[in-house]
């Protein structure tokens, strides 16, 4: 297992969402997660912030594809689609990338391929690497 896929594993706020990664290369991630009673907010649709969250996830590990430590300095969400049930997927995509800064799109859609939210995110690289060493220290 490459360390992005441990660097991911380590993620206990996604895992306890049922967030799964279904694949990351350099610059590309996409996830899904199943919509339970869980994720739902008083009007009976997927709260805001699963959404966001599984964005977010999508954005982790598409950052932190090429094996060095990124960290988010800049999100934003806007929601289009209500949805109450099914599965919701992410998929991230680079769209701008230099040592220091990249920015990444998200869409989130259903299982029709509806767009639900559309995410939008600049992370800041810094020069650690995720290291087995790294991802131990860091996840105590």
């Amino acid at each position: 297992m490459n360390d992005i896929n441990k660097y991911l594993k380590s993620d206990l706020f996604a895992k306890e969402l049922g967030i799964e990664l279904l694949s990351v290369k350099e610059g590309k991630a996409k996830v899904k997660m199943k919509i339970t009673q869980n994720h739902l907010n008083s009007a009976g649709t997927v709260h805001g912030g699963a959404i966001f969250a599984l964005a977010d996830f999508a954005f982790e590990a598409a950052s932190n594809s090429y094996g060095t430590l990124a960290l988010g300095i800049n999100v934003s969400i806007s929601y289009f689609k209500a949805v109450s049930s099914g599965i919701l997927y992410a998929e991230a995509k680079e769209i701008s990338f230099n040592p220091k800064l990249a920015t990444y799109l998200i869409d989130i859609t259903n299982e029709r391929g509806d767009i639900i939210a559309l995410f939008q995110g600049t992370v800041y690289r810094k020069k650690d690497k995720l290291s087995d060493n790294y991802i131990t220290k860091n996840n105590k």
